[in-house]
């Protein structure tokens, strides 16, 4: 008999690309991941993953593995589903992945009062950008994932998911005490144009955001300086070595030498919980996407109230 566990530990590494990375996703040590496919080497007598590089790569049969694992675990979803709805409790393991500052800013409230309130659930929080969280979600690796879209770049996802907004996350321009547009007031898009930015890297959907924003307007945007930590930009700001359009949500409070100042139409992202539809009816889910519009933090953001549901 083939270990389910062994066969959950395979098809993470084909999803994710790396021992390190099904790891994280899992949420154990690269090690025992590592273990878990060498048992599996063992029990199925079949070399399942080979060296490239500095890397690792799936043989041909550790490939059809890896498939025949993804519907032997979609077969168990169904079956976790079935017995937590009869229960009508939150129940099981239930991972969820989030983008950076979801994860600092809203996730924190909905796990604390998800074990607080389900003591049968595990709920679990993986690190995940919008661009990948959706593709796991589909795959099965990830029970709910949050993502984002902005105003200008709709979120795409495949078939078979269903979706919640949470709500919607307004953007400020960060600029540093003494800029010459600190004191215009409220400012617009054409504005924008000329200044030395400070963004997230290429690849994210902030990046891809400012990038699209600016060439509307007919201008190519300087990218001065590129960080990943919303904090490490406010502190380039702070500085004074350029601007930066930043989210509201898990942004904190600013330091002395920055000002936030409105742009005029608003920049927003709309923040989403996607989840499979064939896992739609499972409690776990139902409750979590529930406690993360109760806990969307309304001071920081637009209201979720009246925002349509349904399947994307």
């Amino acid at each position: 008999m083939l270990d389910l566990a062994r066969l959950r530990a395979l098809h993470a590494v084909s999803v994710h690309g790396s021992v390190s990375a099904a790891a994280t996703a899992l949420g154990y040590t690269p090690s025992a991941v590592s273990q878990q496919i060498a048992k599996l080497e063992r029990e199925t007598r079949t070399t399942l993953l080979e060296r490239q590089g500095r890397g690792i790569a799936l043989t041909d049969e550790a490939r059809h593995l890896a498939a025949t694992a993804q519907q032997l675990l979609s077969i168990v979803e169904r079956a976790e589903t079935t017995l937590e709805e009869r229960r009508g409790l939150p129940s099981g393991r239930l991972m969820i992945g989030a983008f950076a500052t979801a994860a600092r800013g809203l996730l924190p409230s909905v796990l604390a009062e998800l074990a607080a309130r389900h003591e049968s659930l595990d709920a679990r929080l993986v690190e995940v950008d919008p661009h990948l969280s959706v593709d796991l979600a589909a795959q099965g690796v990830l029970d709910v994932a949050v993502a984002h879209d902005w105003d200008i770049a709709p979120l795409p996802a495949p078939e078979g998911l269903e979706r919640a907004v949470i709500g919607d996350d307004l953007c400020d321009l960060l600029v540093p005490v003494g800029h010459p547009l600190a004191g215009r007031g409220r400012l617009r898009r054409e504005d924008l144009p000329g200044q030395r930015w400070i963004c997230q890297p290429p690849g994210t959907v902030c990046h891809d955001w400012l990038i699209r924003t600016l060439r509307a307007s007919g201008h190519e945007p300087d990218l001065a300086y590129q960080a990943a930590e919303n904090h490490t930009q406010i502190a380039l700001v702070a500085a004074g070595l350029g601007v930066a359009l930043m989210p509201r949500l898990g942004r904190g409070p600013l330091p002395d030498g920055v000002l936030a100042l409105p742009l005029e139409p608003v920049p927003v992202r709309r923040l989403y919980a996607l989840w499979r539809t064939g896992a739609a009816r499972r409690p776990a889910i139902t409750e979590t996407v529930r406690l993360l519009r109760a806990h969307w933090p309304q001071r920081a953001v637009g209201s979720s109230e009246s925002l349509p549901q349904g399947r994307v």
